[in-house]
């Protein structure tokens, strides 16, 4: 049964493909963070050692210190994953600035390309609204654009409350204590 977990270079084989079916929907330098990644170490993490040091990298953002592009705050990112099989990755953002207020919530995700239609999405958010609340977080914020009907599905399964739309993001708010 998959499930949350620490980043960790076990899934390294099928990391390495799912980031292939990204690459194929031209997600890299998207703006995304797999896009951010996929820029920024696309080229090099099929050597083991340098995906042990992406990994690294990952695992440190959840500190106030740890260097990062300009406008993002400190996050906890985990993997969705069944055994050694990579699905897909989530951040819980630990504060709110004006970008993720406006934009990009306390949580984003994404479920591989070949893994996507099995609930894995509704289920990785699902899991991560305890991770949420144990962090002092009472509601997230989810976004998702306008036109990404499954993404919207996904929060509005997990109880996501409408609050409006800010261009192209709907915005969501979930109570973590529900959860």
């Amino acid at each position: 049964m998959p499930e949350l977990s620490e980043p960790g270079t076990g899934v390294h084989a099928s990391f390495l493909a799912a980031m292939k079916e990204f690459e194929a929907e031209g997600r890299t330098g998207d703006g995304s963070m797999i896009g951010r990644d996929l820029a920024a170490w696309g080229g090099r993490w099929h050597d083991p050692g340098v995906f042990a040091s992406y990994v690294a990298a990952v695992r440190a953002d959840v500190r106030e210190d740890t260097p990062r592009p300009r406008g993002h705050v400190p996050c906890t990112t985990l993997w969705w994953t069944e055994d050694t099989e990579w699905l897909g990755r989530l951040a819980v953002r630990h504060r709110l600035n004006r970008l993720m207020l406006e934009f990009a919530g306390h949580i984003g995700y994404d479920v591989r390309p070949t893994a996507r239609r099995r609930g894995h999405g509704t289920a990785m958010l699902r899991a991560a609204l305890p991770v949420a609340h144990r962090m002092g977080i009472g509601a997230v914020l989810v976004t998702c654009d306008y036109d990404n009907d499954a993404s919207r599905r996904v929060i509005e399964n997990c109880g996501g409350e409408f609050e409006d739309q800010r261009g192209r993001k709907l915005r969501y708010w979930i109570d973590t204590a529900a959860a």
